[in-house]
């Protein structure tokens, strides 16, 4: 995380919400927000009330992804199991949970190595990507609508895959791009 710089002059002050449209997914509100040459400005914000957490299984050189298609973009492309994190869930605990019931696989272990997040100027969502080396199978996924295909897609084929638009959602995109810029795959 960057240090807060020592002047705050650039800080934008949040004067409150007024709420727009409410329902168990999201919130869609517009916050009177104070620039800081003092403007005020009502500026539309979309709240999420969980967070999303995300798993890196790898194996034998492969990456475990769900190739599935996306009705609000109408695209097909792949990506890392992942999910809301459930009220009183932990982060990690929501990362297993999803990827079983998602891929069928079950990390036994998970350690975090990122979270951000994913469109800060409209959204207040934070995503939790997680690596796990030691997934074993259980059996098939318990929702049988998240993917097409469920794949270990060799760690040059995801890096292709990234480079040339196969993978294009925030949580994967972001996700498997710190596991390569850190050195995990």
């Amino acid at each position: 995380m960057p240090d807060t710089p020592p002047d705050e002059a650039g800080r934008w002050i949040d004067r409150g919400d007024t709420e727009l449209y409410d329902c168990p997914w999201l919130r869609l509100v517009t916050t009177d927000v104070e620039l800081p040459d003092g403007t005020r400005i009502d500026h539309h914000v979309v709240r999420l009330p969980h967070p999303a957490a995300g798993t890196i299984m790898v194996r034998d050189g492969a990456v475990l992804l769900l190739w599935r298609h996306r009705f609000i973009t109408d695209t097909w492309g792949y990506e890392l199991p992942a999910g809301a994190v459930d009220q009183g869930e932990s982060p990690d605990d929501a990362a297993r949970r999803e990827a079983v019931e998602e891929s069928g696989w079950r990390p036994r272990t998970v350690e975090r190595i990122c979270s951000f997040h994913p469109a800060n100027g409209v959204l207040d969502q934070v995503f939790h990507i997680y690596v796990s080396h030691d997934a074993e199978h259980i059996g098939p996924p318990s929702d049988v609508n998240e993917a097409a295909r469920i794949e270990w897609v060799p760690v040059e084929q995801v890096r292709h895959h990234i480079l040339s638009g196969g993978i294009t959602d925030g949580l994967s995109f972001g996700g498997l791009s710190f596991a390569f810029t850190a050195g995990i795959l």
